[in-house]
């Protein structure tokens, strides 16, 4: 992740939390106290986005120290630690809850996309990311995903071309709306077109699509649409896959399977922090 952007977002997200001051915290601890903890994982799966551990502590208090225990893209197993820190209490606990709901989303989406990757089990083909993130998160969702084991589909509206159902609609075909966009943007822009059936695929191969997707299309038709594009023209399957049927996606020849479902309704992993001293009294 970029540093300078990480940091920026992670100061917007400590404020959001908490406005001028943790009131708890700076109420009970003085700021000479110091402690230690750890953060653990409750279930397995994938680890995604320990930089955020540190840049987060850091912009609350620059000494507090954090000691990683294992590194982003990570398999980790029920009861391992994962980092621990030590420094100012107040602080320590200020930043907690921003770091854990972060660290857990991202391991989430790092740990369905190793599951899906895995599922699919055909290296030819890439796992990929659709822009169906939570705004604000994309760049933690889509680094997330890499980690997993997949590949980042365009960033965002600026960074690449798709064309789908309602742009050719108002364009009145796939042909119109390419030469439209050809007309707009350089040569290293790539063109991507959606189609649903094998008409609009051989329109789109001969209007000069880069890149040709199969939205919502079984593996039988996926794998017949795929033998009709050149090799030069990239393709993706994206639409109604799932862990239970992506399987059936091997070898139908297609370069990319996009998934909204890695962050769209991403499960968070299970991650805890504990305190390394001290106890509750009964």
């Amino acid at each position: 992740m970029n540093k300078l952007k990480l940091r920026k977002k992670l100061e917007s997200f400590l404020l959001e939390d908490m406005g001028d001051i943790d009131l708890t915290s700076n109420s009970i601890f003085p700021i000479y106290q110091k402690g230690s903890g750890v953060l653990i994982a409750k279930e397995g799966g994938v680890i995604s986005g320990l930089a955020i551990i540190e840049e987060a502590y850091h912009l609350l208090d620059s000494q507090i120290e954090v000691v990683l225990h294992v590194a982003d893209g990570d398999i980790v197993k029920k009861g391992d630690p994962i980092a621990e820190v030590y420094g100012p209490v107040r602080y320590i606990l200020s930043g907690e809850r921003v770091i854990l709901n972060l660290v857990q989303r991202m391991s989430g989406i790092a740990t369905i996309t190793n599951n899906c990757v895995k599922r699919l089990n055909d290296n030819t083909i890439q796992i990929c990311d659709t822009r169906k993130t939570i705004p604000g998160l994309r760049m933690f969702d889509k680094y997330a995903v890499v980690t997993g084991g997949g590949k980042n589909h365009r960033n965002g509206l600026f960074d690449g071309v798709m064309i789908k159902d309602n742009h050719i609609s108002y364009s009145g075909s796939i042909t119109k709306a390419v030469e439209a966009v050809r007309k707009q943007v350089g040569h290293m822009v790539n063109i991507e077109v959606e189609t649903e059936n094998k008409r609009e695929v051989l329109e789109a191969i001969n209007s000069g699509a880069d890149i040709i997707m199969f939205d919502n299309r079984t593996p039988e038709e996926v794998k017949e649409f795929s033998s009709l594009v050149p090799e030069h023209i990239v393709t993706e399957a994206s639409g109604g896959i799932n862990l239970d049927t992506i399987s059936e996606y091997a070898n139908t020849g297609v370069d990319y399977i996009s998934l909204g479902l890695l962050t769209h309704s991403v499960k968070a992993l299970d991650i805890s922090f504990q305190v390394k001293e001290g106890r509750k009294k009964d």
